[in-house]
């Protein structure tokens, strides 16, 4: 199986994960707050839907895509736009924009250049991004709704991004990225070892793969993990970890108070 074939079908059983999710829920459940400051169920569901149809038009009409831009607003001025929309014909537009944008990225090549909000990106990190992206706002409903989801291989590729965005991380905050390189050891669910950065370092952060994803997409406080970090060029990092683009991200405060 080649790559853009492998990433496809992970994105394809990510969003299945995510519709699972959502099949039990009433239409008030839709209303329910989630632990991003403002938004429901709801604005979850539409957030991935609005951004897929975007990804399906970058994808297929780039000139279309960027001259689109120009009426961007912001992701919470997005989400208010979608309140006033049924759950069912909500659940129906996140299908359908999912649906075109796996078709759109079917038919592209892995290191094909897709244009996007920020710099262009293959084709390839772009479905990875929108897996993460799945996964992430999935964790929101998923806390949302109490509900506590087995990890799986899939976390990989969340992982990859998150140690790729360690740059950004520093960069979309100001501040200087430490020179030192650092080292990420973590066990999978399946508890075999996936590592990122040299042998050698000696800033490392070790624990599990779940616990990693969780900070890099601020889904979870470091504090309440089992993330083991060595040397401050790690630390300063995963305080301040970010693998989606945007602004810098508030995080989650520590359930431990």
């Amino acid at each position: 199986m080649d790559l853009m074939a492998e990433l496809l079908d992970d994105l394809r059983a990510e969003t299945a994960s995510f519709e699972t999710l959502l099949r039990p829920l009433r239409d008030e459940d839709f209303e329910l707050a989630t632990p991003a400051e403002g938004w429901a169920i709801r604005d979850q569901v539409s957030h991935l839907a609005w951004f897929d149809d975007a990804a399906a038009r970058a994808a297929t009409d780039p000139d279309g895509f960027h001259a689109s831009l120009a009426g961007f607003r912001s992701v919470d001025d997005l989400a208010i736009e979608a309140r006033g929309m049924p759950p069912a014909e909500l659940r129906a537009w996140f299908r359908g924009a999912r649906a075109r944008s796996l078709a759109a990225f079917a038919g592209l090549a892995a290191r094909d250049r897709v244009p996007w909000f920020g710099p262009a990106m293959s084709a390839a990190s772009f479905v990875t991004a929108r897996l993460m992206e799945t996964w992430a706002h999935g964790q929101d409903v998923a806390d949302a709704l109490g509900v506590v989801r087995e990890p799986t291989a899939r976390l990989r590729h969340v992982a990859t991004i998150g140690f790729r965005a360690r740059s950004y991380s520093f960069a979309v905050r100001g501040l200087p990225e430490p020179a030192e390189p650092v080292r990420v050891e973590l066990t999978m669910p399946d508890g075999s070892l996936w590592t990122a950065g040299p042998d050698d370092a000696a800033s490392a952060v070790r624990g599990p793969m779940l616990d990693f994803c969780l900070v890099v997409t601020q889904r979870g406080h470091l504090s309440d993990t089992a993330l083991e970090l060595t040397g401050e060029p790690v630390r300063s990092w995963m305080e301040i970890a970010q693998a989606f683009a945007g602004p810098p991200g508030k995080g989650r405060e520590p359930r431990s108070g």
